[in-house]
């Protein structure tokens, strides 16, 4: 009987796990990446004018030269590099590019990749700009 029983508990598990389907995990396209890495900053931006509307009274009292006048303008140097990319990137693709995963000609493959090492730059420039406010302010 416990014979039975284990041959018949061995079969279920045999058959179960035989008979699962493999679910594939789609890696991200590179278009998917890039749209990642600008959906992850974008919400930032809010943060950059906030950051820039507490440091300008610091800033104009103190002077261009203050550290306080310099965080700011990183600040306002990365929001402007993130309206200039998200601009230049939309002159480069398509919507159906961009949202919809239409093929891309070799040379749009190339340009991805260039916008790629762009959208990383101003992501690591907007991080940068508002830990160094924010630890200037904290420093207030």
């Amino acid at each position: 009987m416990k014979y039975i029983l284990l041959v018949l508990f061995t079969a279920c598990l045999l058959s179960g796990s035989s008979c699962k389907e493999e679910k594939k995990v789609e890696e991200p396209s590179q278009m998917e990446e890039v749209m990642n890495i600008h959906d992850e900053v974008m919400p930032k931006m809010g943060t950059l004018g906030k950051l820039v509307g507490q440091l300008k009274p610091i800033a104009d009292s103190l002077g261009a030269e203050s550290i306080e006048a310099k965080a700011m303008k990183d600040l306002q140097d990365a929001n402007k590099a993130m309206m200039d990319w998200m601009q230049g990137f939309g002159n480069r693709f398509d919507v159906e590019e961009i949202m919809k995963g239409k093929e891309l000609s070799e040379e749009k493959k190339k340009w991805l990749k260039e916008e790629e090492d762009k959208v990383n730059k101003v992501k690591a420039d907007i991080n940068s700009s508002i830990e160094k406010a924010q630890e200037i302010l904290n420093t207030q």
